[in-house]
C-alpha cells in the first residue's frame, strides 16, 4: 500500500508545482506563446487535463485512450476561458484520486490497455507519473521566464542551498518520507 500512498503524494506535490505556478501569472501570461509552435501554459494545462481524464475514467475497466478524447483539440485553445479552463483542470485531478483511492494492492498487478498496449497497473501509474511531470517541468520553466526576477521559488531558492542544508543538518535525524518533506516544503 505503501506504493499506492506514494504515488498520490508525487501527483499532488506536481499539482502543488502548477497551481503555485498559476498563482503567480497574469491571465495574459496563461495564454502567452513563445512562438506558434510552441504550447502556452493553458494548452499545457489544457493537455494535461484530457490526458487525465481519458486514462483515470474507467481506469481498470476500458482502455486509458477513450474514443471521446481528441488529442489534437488540447494542443487548440477553442477561448481564453480561464475559470472553464481550471474547472478541468480541477476535475481531472480529482478523478485522479478518487481512482487512485480506490484502488487496492490486489489491483496493482492487474493488466489494463492504453492504446490496446497491455500494462500493470503500477506501470501505467508510473507511465503518468513520467509524462506529467514532464509538462509540469515546462509549465514551471515558463512561468519563471515570464516572471523573471518577480518569480517565486517553489524550491530551494537560489544561492540558499548552503544555508538549506546547514538548518538540515542541525536537526536530529528523523526518519520522513520524501514526498511528505516536499509537501510541507511547498505549504511553508
Amino acid at each position: 500500500m505503501n506504493y499506492l500512498e506514494d504515488v498520490q503524494k508525487l501527483f499532488l506535490y506536481y499539482k502543488h508545482l502548477v497551481d503555485s505556478t498559476l498563482n503567480q501569472l497574469s491571465d495574459s501570461q496563461l495564454f502567452w506563446r513563445y512562438n506558434d509552435e510552441s504550447n502556452s501554459v493553458a494548452v499545457l494545462i489544457q493537455h494535461i487535463s484530457g490526458n487525465m481524464k481519458s486514462r483515470f475514467t474507467d481506469f481498470l475497466t476500458s482502455d486509458g485512450e477513450k474514443e471521446w478524447r481528441n488529442r489534437d483539440a488540447e494542443f487548440e485553445l477553442v477561448d481564453q476561458d480561464k475559470n472553464r479552463l481550471f474547472r478541468e483542470w480541477n476535475e481531472a485531478w480529482d478523478n485522479l484520486f478518487n481512482t487512485l483511492k480506490c484502488l487496492e494492492f490486489e489491483d496493482l498487478g492487474k493488466l489494463i490497455y492504453i492504446r490496446n498496449q497491455g500494462h500493470t497497473v503500477v506501470e501505467a501509474i508510473n507511465r503518468q507519473l513520467a509524462h506529467y511531470p514532464y509538462h509540469v517541468g515546462q509549465i514551471v520553466m515558463l512561468g519563471k521566464m515570464m516572471k523573471g526576477n518577480n518569480w517565486k521559488s517553489l524550491s530551494i531558492p537560489k544561492g540558499e542551498s548552503e544555508v538549506f542544508n546547514a538548518v538540515k543538518f542541525t536537526q536530529t535525524r528523523h526518519i520522513e518520507h520524501f514526498t511528505d518533506e516536499m509537501l510541507r516544503h511547498l505549504d511553508g
